[in-house]
């Protein structure tokens, strides 16, 4: 059963993904995704039934810890927020969506990352020191 219900979920993505595809392009990087924030944010988009997500879960939870002063970091699960998956066109979970102050996406990552690969990222794009 756990494996039908893992099969339905990623079919509802994928045709979710499919649905998207017919809207108008959208370009994410020149649009105002997001109202102004006083700091950068990291979405991890997931879902409860992923084993990546899980294991992003872990890790977000860790970098809110160590980095949540400088950066937002913030689960976004399909089964929760739907509406977001929609807004930022999440075809693929685990998908991470780097978000600068002003609320406009600078990055997008399909797939895990680890701790360090995030970190990096998160320096690269001068969210952190």
């Amino acid at each position: 059963m756990p494996r039908l219900k893992l099969k339905i979920n990623l079919w509802f993505v994928l045709i979710l993904g499919l649905f998207s595809l017919g809207q108008p392009f959208i370009d994410i990087y020149a649009s105002d995704t997001m109202p102004p924030t006083a700091r950068p944010a990291l979405y991890e988009f997931g879902a409860g039934f992923c084993y990546a997500c899980k294991s992003m879960s872990e890790v977000i939870a860790e970098l809110q810890k160590t980095h949540g002063d400088q950066v937002e970091f913030r689960l976004v699960y399909l089964d929760r927020e739907k509406t977001l998956f929609e807004k930022y066109r999440i075809m693929l979970i685990p998908t991470q969506v780097f978000l600068n102050a002003e609320g406009k996406e600078v990055h997008r990552h399909i797939g895990p990352l680890s701790r360090e690969e995030i970190i990096s990222k998160l320096k690269e794009l001068k969210f952190i020191n």
